[in-house]
């Protein structure tokens, strides 16, 4: 699930090189925390406007961890 957003992420923004994502899973390996860093000035691509952008990123992740029978949440952070 990391890979899939990290390729997503990189293909929004306009410095792909300073895209990094974290996973952190639970004990129980049945939730996957998934913190996703860009650029400073890339973050308004990422988020979208009213979140629209980070709601569909996230959607799409969910659909993804269903597959994989695990809850996922990602945070944009900077």
């Amino acid at each position: 699930m990391q890979e899939l957003l990290v390729f997503i992420a990189r293909s929004l923004v306009d410095d792909p090189d300073a895209v990094s994502v974290t996973e952190t899973r639970s004990k129980d390996e049945r939730s996957v925390l998934l913190e996703l860093r860009v650029a400073k000035e890339d973050m308004g691509k990422v988020i979208g406007r009213q979140g629209k952008i980070a709601r569909s990123i996230r959607a799409i992740m969910k659909a993804a961890a269903v597959k994989e029978s695990v809850h996922v949440s990602v945070d944009i952070v900077q």
